[in-house]
Protein backbone atom coordinates (compact mmCIF):
# COMPACT_ATOMS: atom_id res chain seq x y z
CA UNK A 1 0.00 0.00 0.00
CA UNK A 2 1.62 3.38 -0.59
CA UNK A 3 2.05 5.96 1.21
CA UNK A 4 1.91 9.95 0.46
CA UNK A 5 1.31 13.36 2.17
CA UNK A 6 -2.65 13.21 2.77
CA UNK A 7 -4.90 16.27 0.88
CA UNK A 8 -7.33 18.51 2.12
CA UNK A 9 -10.92 17.28 1.90
CA UNK A 10 -13.40 18.88 -0.51
CA UNK A 11 -16.75 19.20 -0.65
CA UNK A 12 -19.62 18.70 -3.00
CA UNK A 13 -19.15 21.92 -5.08
CA UNK A 14 -15.21 21.70 -4.63
CA UNK A 15 -14.73 23.84 -1.83
CA UNK A 16 -12.55 22.58 0.92
CA UNK A 17 -13.46 21.91 4.49
CA UNK A 18 -10.96 24.33 6.08
CA UNK A 19 -11.99 27.12 4.45
CA UNK A 20 -15.32 26.07 5.41
CA UNK A 21 -14.25 26.26 8.70
CA UNK A 22 -12.24 28.94 8.61
CA UNK A 23 -15.48 31.32 6.94
CA UNK A 24 -17.41 30.05 10.07
CA UNK A 25 -14.97 30.95 12.51
CA UNK A 26 -14.62 34.31 11.05
CA UNK A 27 -18.41 35.05 10.94
CA UNK A 28 -18.37 34.05 15.28
CA UNK A 29 -16.15 36.50 15.47
CA UNK A 30 -17.72 39.04 13.26
CA UNK A 31 -21.04 38.68 15.00
CA UNK A 32 -19.57 39.15 18.46
CA UNK A 33 -18.05 42.70 17.39
CA UNK A 34 -21.39 43.85 16.21
CA UNK A 35 -23.54 42.44 18.72
CA UNK A 36 -21.17 44.24 21.22
CA UNK A 37 -20.93 47.39 19.15
CA UNK A 38 -25.08 47.69 19.70
CA UNK A 39 -25.30 46.83 23.14
CA UNK A 40 -23.03 50.03 24.01
CA UNK A 41 -24.74 52.01 21.74
CA UNK A 42 -28.03 51.86 23.72
CA UNK A 43 -27.74 52.85 27.02
CA UNK A 44 -29.74 51.26 29.50
CA UNK A 45 -30.98 53.88 31.83
CA UNK A 46 -32.29 55.75 28.87
CA UNK A 47 -33.96 52.29 27.91
CA UNK A 48 -35.68 52.33 31.71
CA UNK A 49 -36.58 56.06 30.67
CA UNK A 50 -38.21 55.54 27.76
CA UNK A 51 -40.16 52.47 29.33
CA UNK A 52 -41.05 54.12 32.37
CA UNK A 53 -42.04 56.91 29.81
CA UNK A 54 -44.12 54.49 27.68
CA UNK A 55 -45.91 53.13 30.58
CA UNK A 56 -46.66 56.60 32.23
CA UNK A 57 -48.38 57.47 29.15
CA UNK A 58 -50.03 54.87 28.61
CA UNK A 59 -51.17 54.85 32.67
CA UNK A 60 -52.26 58.69 31.91
CA UNK A 61 -53.90 57.03 29.09
CA UNK A 62 -55.92 54.88 31.08
CA UNK A 63 -56.73 56.95 33.80
CA UNK A 64 -58.11 59.30 31.78
CA UNK A 65 -60.00 56.95 30.08
CA UNK A 66 -61.66 55.76 33.50
CA UNK A 67 -62.34 59.21 34.42
CA UNK A 68 -63.87 59.96 31.63
CA UNK A 69 -65.84 56.92 32.29
CA UNK A 70 -66.50 57.68 35.78
CA UNK A 71 -67.38 61.43 35.13
CA UNK A 72 -70.37 60.15 32.54
CA UNK A 73 -71.63 57.29 35.05
CA UNK A 74 -71.42 60.53 37.49
CA UNK A 75 -73.42 62.69 35.56
CA UNK A 76 -75.51 60.36 34.62
CA UNK A 77 -76.26 59.20 37.68
CA UNK A 78 -76.74 62.86 38.65
CA UNK A 79 -79.05 63.29 35.27
CA UNK A 80 -81.65 60.24 36.61
CA UNK A 81 -81.32 61.50 40.24
CA UNK A 82 -81.85 64.87 39.36
CA UNK A 83 -85.27 63.48 36.77
CA UNK A 84 -86.86 61.72 39.63
CA UNK A 85 -86.29 64.21 42.29
CA UNK A 86 -88.18 66.11 39.79
CA UNK A 87 -90.46 63.82 39.30
CA UNK A 88 -91.29 63.74 43.12
CA UNK A 89 -92.11 67.01 43.35
CA UNK A 90 -94.28 66.95 40.73
CA UNK A 91 -96.65 64.39 41.79
CA UNK A 92 -96.37 65.99 45.28
CA UNK A 93 -97.52 69.34 44.02
CA UNK A 94 -100.40 67.37 41.91
CA UNK A 95 -101.80 65.36 44.80
CA UNK A 96 -101.43 68.82 46.70
CA UNK A 97 -103.29 70.64 44.46
CA UNK A 98 -106.00 67.58 43.79
CA UNK A 99 -106.55 67.45 47.36
CA UNK A 100 -107.18 71.37 47.21
CA UNK A 101 -109.85 71.05 44.59
CA UNK A 102 -111.28 68.37 46.81
CA UNK A 103 -111.16 70.49 49.79
CA UNK A 104 -113.31 73.38 47.88
CA UNK A 105 -115.48 70.87 46.18
CA UNK A 106 -115.88 69.50 49.79
CA UNK A 107 -116.55 72.71 51.29
CA UNK A 108 -118.81 74.23 48.60
CA UNK A 109 -120.82 71.03 49.48
CA UNK A 110 -120.52 71.24 53.25
CA UNK A 111 -121.92 74.89 52.58
CA UNK A 112 -124.97 74.37 50.55
CA UNK A 113 -125.91 71.54 53.27
CA UNK A 114 -125.21 74.22 55.93
CA UNK A 115 -127.73 76.94 54.30
CA UNK A 116 -130.01 74.31 53.87
CA UNK A 117 -129.37 72.63 57.66
CA UNK A 118 -128.41 75.44 59.98
CA UNK A 119 -124.86 76.74 60.37
CA UNK A 120 -123.06 75.23 62.77
CA UNK A 121 -121.90 79.16 63.85
CA UNK A 122 -123.53 80.96 66.29
CA UNK A 123 -125.18 84.16 64.91
CA UNK A 124 -127.37 86.65 66.44
CA UNK A 125 -130.64 87.96 65.10
CA UNK A 126 -129.91 90.81 62.86
CA UNK A 127 -125.98 89.63 62.11
CA UNK A 128 -124.81 89.17 58.15
CA UNK A 129 -123.22 85.43 57.96
CA UNK A 130 -120.05 85.60 56.32
CA UNK A 131 -119.50 85.75 51.96
CA UNK A 132 -116.14 84.76 51.48
CA UNK A 133 -113.66 82.48 53.28
CA UNK A 134 -110.58 84.53 54.81
CA UNK A 135 -107.40 82.79 53.39
CA UNK A 136 -105.16 82.31 56.34
CA UNK A 137 -102.04 80.32 58.26
CA UNK A 138 -103.82 78.55 61.30
CA UNK A 139 -106.84 78.97 63.28
CA UNK A 140 -106.49 78.13 67.21
CA UNK A 141 -109.33 77.35 68.60
CA UNK A 142 -109.53 77.72 72.63
CA UNK A 143 -112.18 75.42 73.97
CA UNK A 144 -113.66 77.01 77.04
CA UNK A 145 -116.37 76.96 79.18
CA UNK A 146 -119.03 79.37 80.63
CA UNK A 147 -117.27 78.63 83.97
CA UNK A 148 -113.52 79.46 82.96
CA UNK A 149 -113.54 83.37 82.39
CA UNK A 150 -110.53 83.62 85.25
CA UNK A 151 -108.82 80.82 82.55
CA UNK A 152 -109.33 82.95 79.84
CA UNK A 153 -108.08 85.84 81.52
CA UNK A 154 -104.73 84.41 82.18
CA UNK A 155 -104.51 83.44 78.67
CA UNK A 156 -105.27 86.89 77.58
CA UNK A 157 -102.27 88.16 80.17
CA UNK A 158 -99.97 86.06 78.98
CA UNK A 159 -99.38 84.39 75.64
CA UNK A 160 -102.58 85.31 73.84
CA UNK A 161 -102.16 89.05 72.03
CA UNK A 162 -105.20 91.23 72.42
CA UNK A 163 -106.75 93.89 71.00
CA UNK A 164 -105.09 95.88 67.94
CA UNK A 165 -102.14 93.21 68.43
CA UNK A 166 -104.79 90.61 68.01
CA UNK A 167 -106.18 91.93 64.66
CA UNK A 168 -102.26 92.76 63.31
CA UNK A 169 -101.39 88.49 64.04
CA UNK A 170 -104.64 88.19 61.72
CA UNK A 171 -103.20 90.36 58.89
CA UNK A 172 -99.56 90.04 58.90
CA UNK A 173 -99.39 86.59 60.11
CA UNK A 174 -102.68 85.10 59.04
CA UNK A 175 -103.27 83.62 62.25
CA UNK A 176 -106.65 83.33 64.21
CA UNK A 177 -107.01 82.99 67.79
CA UNK A 178 -110.20 82.40 69.29
CA UNK A 179 -111.95 81.29 72.45
CA UNK A 180 -114.55 78.54 71.34
CA UNK A 181 -117.92 78.26 72.97
CA UNK A 182 -121.86 77.23 72.22
CA UNK A 183 -124.81 78.76 74.37
CA UNK A 184 -126.38 77.77 77.13
CA UNK A 185 -129.53 75.78 77.18
CA UNK A 186 -131.51 78.46 77.09
CA UNK A 187 -130.20 80.58 74.50
CA UNK A 188 -129.94 84.17 75.77
CA UNK A 189 -130.41 83.35 79.23
CA UNK A 190 -127.55 85.31 81.56
CA UNK A 191 -124.49 82.91 80.86
CA UNK A 192 -124.82 83.73 76.94
CA UNK A 193 -125.05 87.46 78.08
CA UNK A 194 -122.22 87.31 80.41
CA UNK A 195 -120.23 85.86 77.42
CA UNK A 196 -121.93 88.83 74.98
CA UNK A 197 -120.45 91.32 77.42
CA UNK A 198 -117.05 89.70 77.44
CA UNK A 199 -116.92 89.59 73.97
CA UNK A 200 -117.80 92.98 73.21
CA UNK A 201 -114.83 93.75 75.43
CA UNK A 202 -112.09 91.91 74.11
CA UNK A 203 -113.51 91.00 70.45
CA UNK A 204 -112.36 87.26 70.67
CA UNK A 205 -114.40 85.00 70.69
CA UNK A 206 -116.14 82.15 68.62
CA UNK A 207 -119.50 81.10 68.77
CA UNK A 208 -120.61 77.38 68.15
CA UNK A 209 -124.86 76.66 67.66
CA UNK A 210 -123.91 74.62 69.93
CA UNK A 211 -125.35 73.48 73.81
CA UNK A 212 -122.07 73.54 76.10
CA UNK A 213 -121.65 70.69 78.82
CA UNK A 214 -118.80 68.86 79.83
CA UNK A 215 -120.22 65.31 78.32
CA UNK A 216 -120.74 67.07 75.01
CA UNK A 217 -117.11 67.76 74.31
CA UNK A 218 -117.01 65.25 71.14
CA UNK A 219 -119.74 67.10 69.87
CA UNK A 220 -117.92 70.86 70.28
CA UNK A 221 -114.82 69.63 68.57
CA UNK A 222 -117.15 68.67 65.41
CA UNK A 223 -118.96 71.46 65.65
CA UNK A 224 -115.59 73.44 65.54
CA UNK A 225 -113.59 72.23 63.08
CA UNK A 226 -116.67 72.64 60.72
CA UNK A 227 -117.43 75.70 61.49
CA UNK A 228 -113.86 77.34 61.52
CA UNK A 229 -113.89 75.20 57.96
CA UNK A 230 -116.85 77.49 56.52
CA UNK A 231 -115.20 80.83 57.96
CA UNK A 232 -111.79 80.89 57.27
CA UNK A 233 -109.55 79.30 54.55
CA UNK A 234 -106.59 77.91 56.82
CA UNK A 235 -103.67 75.72 56.04
CA UNK A 236 -104.16 74.02 59.58
CA UNK A 237 -107.05 73.98 62.18
CA UNK A 238 -105.86 73.97 65.76
CA UNK A 239 -107.94 72.82 69.33
CA UNK A 240 -106.20 73.71 72.11
CA UNK A 241 -107.63 73.77 76.43
CA UNK A 242 -107.61 77.04 77.72
CA UNK A 243 -105.50 75.52 80.49
CA UNK A 244 -102.46 75.30 78.47
CA UNK A 245 -99.87 77.09 77.82
CA UNK A 246 -98.26 77.93 74.23
CA UNK A 247 -95.54 79.61 72.20
CA UNK A 248 -96.80 81.06 69.18
CA UNK A 249 -93.53 81.65 67.14
CA UNK A 250 -92.59 77.73 67.92
CA UNK A 251 -96.81 76.23 66.74
CA UNK A 252 -95.85 78.50 63.77
CA UNK A 253 -92.32 77.06 63.31
CA UNK A 254 -93.67 73.85 63.92
CA UNK A 255 -96.70 73.90 61.63
CA UNK A 256 -94.64 75.78 58.51
CA UNK A 257 -91.98 72.17 58.30
CA UNK A 258 -95.67 70.38 57.33
CA UNK A 259 -96.77 72.55 55.07
CA UNK A 260 -96.71 71.03 51.97
CA UNK A 261 -98.12 67.38 53.15
CA UNK A 262 -101.71 66.47 52.48
CA UNK A 263 -104.31 64.89 55.51
CA UNK A 264 -101.86 65.44 58.58
CA UNK A 265 -102.68 64.94 61.85
CA UNK A 266 -100.62 66.46 64.16
CA UNK A 267 -99.88 66.30 67.74
CA UNK A 268 -99.05 63.90 71.05
CA UNK A 269 -99.64 60.41 69.94
CA UNK A 270 -100.44 58.18 72.64
CA UNK A 271 -102.69 54.93 72.87
CA UNK A 272 -104.28 54.53 76.96
CA UNK A 273 -105.77 51.79 78.01
CA UNK A 274 -109.47 51.63 77.28
CA UNK A 275 -111.53 52.22 80.82
CA UNK A 276 -114.43 49.74 81.21
CA UNK A 277 -115.13 50.09 84.22
CA UNK A 278 -117.96 52.53 85.77
CA UNK A 279 -117.47 55.24 87.83
CA UNK A 280 -113.64 55.94 86.68
CA UNK A 281 -112.67 59.08 84.64
CA UNK A 282 -112.41 58.72 81.11
CA UNK A 283 -114.84 55.68 81.02
CA UNK A 284 -115.63 54.40 78.38
CA UNK A 285 -119.15 53.30 77.98
CA UNK A 286 -118.71 51.20 74.60
CA UNK A 287 -115.57 49.56 75.76
CA UNK A 288 -116.86 46.08 74.28
CA UNK A 289 -116.11 48.09 70.20
CA UNK A 290 -112.35 47.74 71.50
CA UNK A 291 -111.69 44.24 71.62
CA UNK A 292 -111.04 42.03 74.98
CA UNK A 293 -111.03 43.65 78.45
CA UNK A 294 -107.51 45.66 78.64
CA UNK A 295 -106.86 46.76 75.05
CA UNK A 296 -105.49 50.04 74.42
CA UNK A 297 -107.18 52.27 71.85
CA UNK A 298 -105.73 53.07 68.82
CA UNK A 299 -103.02 55.82 68.30
CA UNK A 300 -104.21 59.26 68.33
CA UNK A 301 -103.44 62.73 69.57
CA UNK A 302 -103.93 63.87 73.36
CA UNK A 303 -106.32 66.37 73.20
CA UNK A 304 -105.08 68.93 75.26
CA UNK A 305 -103.72 70.35 71.59
CA UNK A 306 -103.26 69.13 68.28
CA UNK A 307 -103.34 70.48 64.70
CA UNK A 308 -105.36 68.94 61.57
CA UNK A 309 -104.72 70.68 58.12
CA UNK A 310 -107.37 71.39 56.01
CA UNK A 311 -108.47 68.03 54.24
CA UNK A 312 -109.21 66.67 56.94
CA UNK A 313 -110.63 69.18 59.01
CA UNK A 314 -112.77 69.37 55.47
CA UNK A 315 -113.30 65.96 55.63
CA UNK A 316 -114.92 66.22 59.18
CA UNK A 317 -116.76 69.13 58.05
CA UNK A 318 -118.37 66.82 55.00
CA UNK A 319 -119.07 63.92 57.33
CA UNK A 320 -120.21 65.21 60.58
CA UNK A 321 -123.74 63.74 60.17
CA UNK A 322 -122.25 60.04 59.99
CA UNK A 323 -119.01 60.28 62.20
CA UNK A 324 -119.63 58.44 65.68
CA UNK A 325 -118.79 59.87 68.70
CA UNK A 326 -117.12 58.15 72.04
CA UNK A 327 -117.46 59.63 75.21
CA UNK A 328 -113.78 61.11 74.99
CA UNK A 329 -112.88 63.98 72.64
CA UNK A 330 -109.77 63.15 71.50
CA UNK A 331 -110.53 58.62 71.25
CA UNK A 332 -113.06 60.34 69.13
CA UNK A 333 -111.76 62.69 66.42
CA UNK A 334 -108.42 60.04 66.22
CA UNK A 335 -111.26 57.27 65.67
CA UNK A 336 -112.50 59.68 62.33
CA UNK A 337 -109.21 59.12 60.37
CA UNK A 338 -108.84 55.22 61.24
CA UNK A 339 -108.91 53.84 56.92
CA UNK A 340 -107.92 56.99 55.44
CA UNK A 341 -104.91 58.17 54.19
CA UNK A 342 -103.78 60.23 57.31
CA UNK A 343 -100.16 61.37 58.24
CA UNK A 344 -99.70 60.80 62.21
CA UNK A 345 -97.04 63.22 63.29
CA UNK A 346 -95.61 62.74 66.63
CA UNK A 347 -95.11 66.10 67.91
CA UNK A 348 -93.38 65.87 71.33
CA UNK A 349 -93.14 69.61 71.44
CA UNK A 350 -96.55 69.95 71.53
CA UNK A 351 -96.53 67.70 75.08
CA UNK A 352 -94.08 69.59 77.23
CA UNK A 353 -94.42 69.57 81.17
CA UNK A 354 -94.47 72.41 83.23
CA UNK A 355 -91.59 73.88 84.93
CA UNK A 356 -88.93 72.85 85.19
CA UNK A 357 -89.20 70.40 82.40
CA UNK A 358 -90.07 73.32 79.81
CA UNK A 359 -87.23 75.29 81.52
CA UNK A 360 -84.34 72.35 80.73
CA UNK A 361 -85.45 71.98 77.69
CA UNK A 362 -85.63 75.57 76.03
CA UNK A 363 -81.89 75.73 78.09
CA UNK A 364 -81.17 73.15 75.96
CA UNK A 365 -82.13 74.74 72.70
CA UNK A 366 -85.21 72.59 72.12
CA UNK A 367 -88.04 75.20 73.41
CA UNK A 368 -91.59 74.03 73.69
CA UNK A 369 -94.53 74.39 71.59
CA UNK A 370 -96.86 74.11 74.30
CA UNK A 371 -96.87 73.14 78.23
CA UNK A 372 -98.84 71.22 80.81
CA UNK A 373 -99.20 68.80 83.25
CA UNK A 374 -100.59 65.18 82.25
CA UNK A 375 -101.61 64.66 86.06
CA UNK A 376 -104.42 67.29 85.53
CA UNK A 377 -104.64 67.12 81.46
CA UNK A 378 -103.48 70.43 81.89
CA UNK A 379 -101.60 73.36 83.80
CA UNK A 380 -102.70 72.27 87.85
CA UNK A 381 -104.07 75.17 88.62
CA UNK A 382 -103.72 77.03 85.71
CA UNK A 383 -105.67 80.52 86.78
CA UNK A 384 -102.51 80.83 89.51
CA UNK A 385 -99.92 79.36 87.92
CA UNK A 386 -100.00 80.64 84.13
CA UNK A 387 -98.13 83.55 84.47
CA UNK A 388 -95.12 81.34 86.48
CA UNK A 389 -95.02 79.38 83.50
CA UNK A 390 -94.91 81.98 80.90
CA UNK A 391 -91.91 84.06 83.06
CA UNK A 392 -90.22 80.33 82.59
CA UNK A 393 -91.15 78.98 79.32
CA UNK A 394 -92.49 81.20 77.11
CA UNK A 395 -90.27 82.11 73.79
CA UNK A 396 -91.11 86.11 75.03
CA UNK A 397 -93.85 88.22 73.40
CA UNK A 398 -92.00 89.31 70.58
CA UNK A 399 -91.05 86.01 69.35
CA UNK A 400 -94.34 85.46 67.07
CA UNK A 401 -92.83 89.13 65.35
CA UNK A 402 -89.92 87.60 64.72
CA UNK A 403 -91.05 84.36 63.40
CA UNK A 404 -91.23 83.47 59.68
CA UNK A 405 -93.50 80.78 58.58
Amino acid sequence: MKMGVSRPHKVGNGVSTRWVSLFCIASFFLGVLVVNRFWAAIDPDEMDEEASSLEKHQLISLQSAVNCEKKGDTDEAGDIFSQVSQTHDVIRKLDKTISALEVQLAAARASKSDNNEGSPVFTKPGSESFKERQKIFFVMGIMTAFSSRKRRDSIRETWMPGGDELKKLETEKGIIMRFVIGHSASTGGVLDRAIDAEDVKHNDFFRLNHIEGYHELSSKTQTYFTAAVNKWDADFYIKVDDDVHVNLGMVGSTLARHRSKPRTYIGCMKSGPVLAHQGVKYHEPEYWKFGEEGNKYFRHATGQIYALSKDLATYISVNRHILHRYANEDVSLGSWFIGLDVQHIDERSLCCGTPPDCEWKAQAGNPCAASFDWSCSGICKSVERMEEVHQRCGEGDDAIWHTSF
